[in-house]
């Protein structure tokens, strides 16, 4: 069954362009992975540190393997110091 994945990502002002140095690494590496469908990575027009991450993937297990790659590791280290708040992750599944 295939997973769709929202991820809300608040950074903190002064670090915003090192997250998203960070964010863009991580839409490089994951388009690289066989169960990724889409990866995209979107801005906040009015607040420009908040970023959302919209994600198909083709099976649960395929997700899981993505959260044990390293650059995924590396982004989960920003999250006490640089950003705002604790990612939220929606998971979704298809209905029509």
């Amino acid at each position: 069954m295939k997973i769709y994945l929202t991820a809300i990502i608040k950074t903190k002002d002064q670090y915003r362009s090192e997250v998203l140095a960070v964010l863009q690494r991580m839409v490089e590496q994951t388009r690289k992975e066989e169960a990724c469908e889409l990866y995209s990575l979107h801005q906040g027009i009015d607040d420009k540190n908040l970023f959302t991450f919209y994600e198909v993937w083709k099976s649960k297990e395929g997700l899981d393997a993505h959260n044990q790659q390293p650059y995924i590791k590396a982004f989960g280290e920003l999250v006490q110091e640089k950003l705002q708040e604790k990612p939220t992750i929606i998971l979704t599944a298809l209905l029509q």
